[in-house]
């Protein structure tokens, strides 16, 4: 095994398979990132959603997928040009993976790709335990979803951030207000049919405990362009905050709780789950305006990248 994966092994606290396959997952996340700031990828375009809150600022749950948004609208965007890379430096750390591009049936402005590979023989790579891997069916995969938006909706701010291993490379990523923001937009506006997505339930409460503003222009612009809300209108912190309480009478909390149960290490963390306890932290909420997006996006990845992302993998 790679020193520097067994260096990566090291934080994680190992016993079931399912520990196992989120650690096995998050490496190949870190290592994707890699990939892709090798190919300069993150000049053009920059991290948000579960992982990135995971990675960067020690959200405690595991998340799935890497994703990704331009930082300006553009139809030429070829994804292609950076699997390579990716696959490549899978490779070089001794994982067994390929990552596939999804050729699209409809328009649509994302862009994505998968990585995989057999879960078994990773597992066996990493030197999993014989009890654990052969409790792993032979035909399994390592399953990562990648997209990148390519018309991203305004005002999203930035900055770049830091990771030390596997060696150290920078990531542009949203800030935690503009990740607000997004996670906000999938909560009320998600357009999974009959199941409820329990992780983004888990974020939002993450998000307040952390007293982390949400950036309400780059909610409105999201909104804007989904089709949830007028340019004309007023989004405030009340009429945001009731949009919240309305959503939250709806949710089914017992399937969100199904939903986040694999990606947590501790079940009762979602002891107070329900209607009243999410109403309750509403009233938490706060927000916080757009300031100085030009500065934002011309950060560069030389010379103005923070270290103090606190998670440095």
């Amino acid at each position: 095994m790679n020193s520097s994966v067994q260096q990566l092994l090291q934080k994680y606290d190992l016993h079931s398979e399912n520990d196992y396959e989120n650690a096995i997952k998050e490496i190949v996340q870190q290592i994707a990132l890699l990939g892709l700031w090798r190919a300069k990828f993150f000049e053009h375009a920059a991290f948000y959603g579960g992982t990135a809150l995971r990675i960067f600022y020690g959200l405690r749950r595991f998340s799935e997928d890497l994703d990704f948004s331009l930082i300006e609208k553009s139809d030429k965007f070829d994804l292609n040009s950076y699997i390579s890379s990716v696959e490549k430096e899978l490779a070089s750390f001794g994982f067994k993976v390929e990552v596939l591009n999804v050729q699209k049936n409809v328009i649509t402005p994302i862009e994505s790709a998968f990585i995989k590979g057999n879960t078994r023989k990773n597992l066996m790579y990493i030197q999993a335990p014989a009890e654990v891997v052969n409790k792993i069916p032979s035909n399994k995969k390592i399953k990562i979803k990648f997209e990148v938006d390519t018309d991203p909706p305004p005002n999203a701010e930035f900055e770049v951030k830091i990771l030390l291993n596997p060696l150290p490379f920078a990531v542009r990523i949203f800030t935690q207000p503009s990740l607000f923001a997004g996670k906000l937009h999938a909560i009320l506006f998600r357009s999974w049919i009959n199941r409820v997505k329990g992780r983004d339930y888990y974020d939002f409460v993450w998000f307040i405990s952390q007293n982390i503003p949400c950036h309400v222009n780059h909610l409105k612009a999201r909104m804007v362009q989904s089709g949830h809300f007028k340019q004309d209108q007023k989004l405030d912190l009340d009429i945001l905050k009731n949009m919240l309480i309305e959503h939250f009478n709806k949710v089914d909390f017992i399937q969100a709780k199904d939903d986040i149960l694999p990606f947590i290490k501790d079940q009762h963390e979602l002891d107070l789950w329900g209607k009243d306890f999410f109403i309750s932290l509403v009233e938490r909420l706060q927000i916080a305006g757009y300031k100085n997006k030009a500065e934002s996006i011309k950060n560069s990845l030389q010379g103005e990248a923070s270290s103090d992302n606190g998670h440095n993998g």
